[in-house]
């Protein structure tokens, strides 16, 4: 028996949040249909997609190659009804877009892909900075739109803003790492070990102001500007990290395994959204991509 893209729309759910009971109430389905959609998809693959363990689901080596199938499969599907609902004419013209350093290769680069297969002959430039200097150009007029971390935006007055994303932060942990069995992990415990903090888009200023207002204050064992670096130091054992689950992958480039958990306590959401200029006459070519942009999203949240 073949997959279906209902299957696929509930594993690409489970596996973005955890659970299959959070899965489900963002699908307003039950959760017994989540359960069976993942077993059979299970059977029809032939592998295990999920680890399962009693706070919930953990997506396998297996599972995370086959999510990045079933995600360009679900974006591929959303393509070809868009196909039919706008005018086939060939559209060109230009597009000039900024994003931070954060979201480039996680939110930005499938938004382009697909952005490309509608718009084929639309120059599209991009330029990758700090979300200061990319809120300048917005305002300056030299960027059509920005895809970037706007929980901490500026200049709300002059620009408008559109959440396409929400990510809470989570600890990162080594495998076998004594924290990973523990039923509740408090700020406090993470001040007592040593932390690899990542230092773009804000997110070293914030995880800092996070551990100092709760009374904690951060043993910071290693700086970096690469999420990748944070990966392995993190699963060879180095430190721990607490960063919003958006960067999330449960492997190092290495091939060795890093735990995710939740932490107690209200923590603040990492907001990642398109940004332009308020008033501005937006051209067709950053509307269309704002439209591209807002499928993407509804296709992630069925």
């Amino acid at each position: 028996m073949a997959f279906t893209l209902r299957q696929l729309q509930y594993f690409v759910a489970v596996a973005e949040q955890g659970t299959v009971s959070r899965a489900a109430q963002n699908l307003s389905i039950s959760q017994s249909s989540v359960t069976e959609a993942i077993k059979e998809l299970e059977g029809d693959l032939g592998v295990e997609l999920f680890e399962r363990h009693p706070r919930g689901l953990t997506v396998t080596h297996k599972g995370h190659q086959f999510l990045r199938h079933a995600t360009k499969i679900l974006a591929d599907v959303s393509d070809a009804r868009l196909a039919f609902s706008r005018d086939q004419e060939i559209v060109g013209g230009r597009l000039q877009l900024g994003v931070t350093s954060l979201v480039a290769g996680y939110v930005l680069s499938d938004l382009l892909a697909r952005y490309r297969r509608g718009f084929p002959a639309v120059d599209v430039s991009a330029i990758e900075d700090n979300g200061d200097y990319l809120e300048h150009l917005l305002v300056g007029g030299e960027l059509d739109v920005a895809v970037m971390v706007i929980s901490n935006l500026r200049d709300r007055m002059a620009l408008q803003a559109e959440i396409l994303e929400v990510s809470p932060y989570r600890l990162w942990l080594p495998l076998g790492h004594h924290l990973a069995g523990a039923d509740i992990i408090g700020i406090n415990d993470i001040a007592a070990e040593p932390l690899i903090m990542l230092t773009v888009d804000e997110i070293e200023e914030n995880t800092g102001k996070l551990l100092m207002a709760l009374g904690a204050r951060p043993h910071v064992a290693f700086r970096t500007r690469s999420v990748e670096a944070v990966r392995s130091l993190v699963a060879t054992g180095a430190g721990v990290a607490l960063l919003p689950d958006l960067v999330y992958r449960p492997w190092s480039l290495e091939g060795d395994r890093i735990e995710s958990r939740d932490i107690s306590g209200a923590l603040p959401m990492v907001q990642v959204g398109m940004v332009w200029r308020r008033g501005s006459g937006l051209s067709q070519t950053a509307r269309d991509f704002i439209g591209i942009a807002q499928s993407h999203r509804a296709v992630r949240q069925r």
